[in-house]
């Protein structure tokens, strides 16, 4: 497993579980349902492990532009979050 590889799999596990953070915080400020919100996160984990180990190297090529729109939309469900739960 080269350096490369093994950053981008990091990088997709990471980006992944912050995503989910952000999206069960949202759930709970809005009062979800815990159950379906837990199965739910669940299910998304596991399409962030399927996609980090089986696509990685075929989208290598385009790691950069993958990290940027994760972290692009990090950005966003995070200030979307902070601004419902300041709001309500």
């Amino acid at each position: 497993m080269n350096m490369t590889l093994s950053i981008g799999l990091i990088s997709l596990i990471i980006f992944g579980n912050i995503e989910n953070l952000i999206l069960a915080s949202q759930g709970v400020v809005k009062a979800a349902n815990p159950l379906k919100l837990a199965i739910f996160s669940l299910i998304f984990v596991t399409c962030w492990l399927i996609i980090g180990t089986v696509c990685t190297q075929q989208l290598e090529a385009y790691g950069i532009y993958i990290e940027f729109i994760g972290g692009l939309a990090i950005f966003i469900l995070g200030i979307q979050s902070m601004l419902e739960a300041v709001r309500g």
